[in-house]
């Protein structure tokens, strides 16, 4: 069976293990900064969004599924405003995950997201998703021991690295087994500088209407830097396949990066062998027979 291959960019994650986060730019080129303009070719990139949504509705053989992951104030939340604000919510689901309830936690890592997926002929987001399970669990291990797995020790860090690849592993062959059933998962990691995340954190504090925005939380965390970058390097290189790539967008431009990930999105549309439903001759009579009683009606 042929899978979806990713559509190129030049912040394409390869698939080859070679992956290195300090090679991926955090800003666009000079020249790829005009606010306006990239504002405007959003918006077209909206609308044919719409249209192919509204296509892969129809033809309800593929699902899509848009993964955001990012540190904080990268710009997730708006991103996905942005880009899909034209989506009819017919055709739409969105899905936040944060701390696991009790009943996540008594199932295993994919379960809570494995729920949550896009039906067929949909469009589903995760903010953030089982990604957190090798990214900020890697950070803090101290929350594997809410997990209640077997047979390990979880206080002997040595135990540590192969349980990463474990659920690398278990990553890769979740994502496969969806690619192979039509559900298109397409991942982005938006990569903010820690200079840009400080002045966004500082714009939460002095502007009033983001202070609900701030959380002492995501300093402290900020502060661990270097672990997430590490723990982000190698989840996106042991994880971005063809049938399941991994974009790290440049995350310090806000405009530029909502426009790459709207084009990355209407590109993977495009790229789906899907058509709008075609009716039969005999359905057409059918059909034109209901117009002339209609009209007749009239």
């Amino acid at each position: 069976m042929k899978l979806f291959e990713a559509v190129d960019s030049p912040y394409l994650v390869p698939f080859d293990g070679t992956f290195q986060l300090d090679q991926f730019p955090n800003a666009p080129d000079d020249k790829d900064v005009d606010k306006k303009k990239n504002k405007k070719k959003l918006e077209d990139k909206v609308e044919e969004i719409y249209d192919l949504q509204r296509m892969l509705y129809a033809h309800n053989s593929f699902a899509v599924l848009l993964v955001f992951q990012a540190m904080d104030a990268a710009g997730k939340d708006s991103t996905i405003r942005h880009v899909l604000s034209g989506v009819n919510p017919a055709g739409f689901q969105i899905s936040s995950f944060k701390q696991p309830s009790a009943e996540e936690l008594d199932h295993d890592f994919l379960w809570r997201s494995a729920r949550r997926l896009p039906e067929r002929g949909r469009i589903g987001v995760f903010n953030r998703s089982y990604y957190e399970e090798v990214l900020v669990v890697r950070v803090h291990p101290e929350y594997l021991k809410g997990q209640a797995l077997p047979h390990r020790s979880f206080l002997d860090p040595d135990d540590l690295p192969g349980l990463w690849q474990e659920r690398y592993e278990s990553i890769h062959d979740h994502e496969k087994h969806l690619a192979r059933n039509g559900v298109v998962v397409v991942k982005f990691f938006l990569n903010v500088s820690p200079e840009e995340q400080r002045r966004r954190f500082i714009a939460r504090i002095d502007e009033q209407e983001k202070n609900w925005k701030f959380s002492a939380g995501d300093v402290r965390e900020a502060k661990l830097w270097d672990q997430y970058m590490d723990a982000y390097q190698d989840a996106l290189r042991a994880t971005s396949r063809s049938w399941a790539p991994w974009y790290a967008i440049p995350a310090d431009d806000k405009p530029y990066m909502r426009l790459t990930v709207a084009d990355i999105v209407v590109r993977t549309l495009r790229s789906l062998p899907m058509a709008y439903p075609k009716v039969s001759e005999e359905e057409r009579r059918e059909l034109q027979e209901h117009r002339e009683k209609l009209a007749a009606e009239s």
